[in-house]
């Protein structure tokens, strides 16, 4: 079934990466390495129920405080995390909204590791911030796709 909704409702990139599975856990689930790569500058490990925190790197957004919530933390298999999408707007208070899910997920396959990053609930969202977070969160995980493949080639 794949109605208007359903299209904006979940963003999916798989990302081949030749690196082992631990070594793109790593990357994922390590507060610093993870903020390496995506660009924000994190204050803590990720822990599952508490929120984690940093200042964005990317010029243009350092006004923006990162937060979200780790929701699953399963080793060099699967990490799950709830934000607010796209809430890049200092004056505006997203605590009222619903959030949305973010997954990595990590599958050994030949000569490395497939990445997938999935980004569901857009659906649950105001109209008018889903018609603004997923096409923005679409183009950033493009981005941050080949954020994280670049990462772990310079990062062995």
């Amino acid at each position: 079934m794949s109605g208007d909704n359903d299209n904006l409702d979940r963003i999916e990139k798989v990302v081949d990466l030749k690196a082992p599975r631990s070594r793109v856990w790593r990357a994922i689930s390590d507060h610093r390495e993870f903020g390496d790569w995506f660009r924000v500058a994190l204050e803590g490990p990720f822990e599952v129920g508490r929120e984690a925190r940093g200042r964005v790197l990317y010029p243009g957004y350092e006004h923006v405080v990162w937060r979200a919530v780790i929701a699953a933390i399963e080793p060099e298999r699967y990490l799950a995390l709830n934000w607010h999408p796209y809430a890049v707007d200092p004056s505006h208070d997203y605590s009222s909204e619903p959030m949305t899910l973010v997954e990595f997920t990590l599958r050994e396959i030949a000569g490395g590791t497939r990445l997938t990053i999935v980004e569901s609930g857009f659906d649950k969202l105001p109209p008018h911030r889903r018609a603004e977070a997923f096409p923005r969160n679409n183009e950033g995980w493009s981005i941050q796709s080949e954020n994280v493949r670049a990462y772990l080639d310079h990062h062995p």
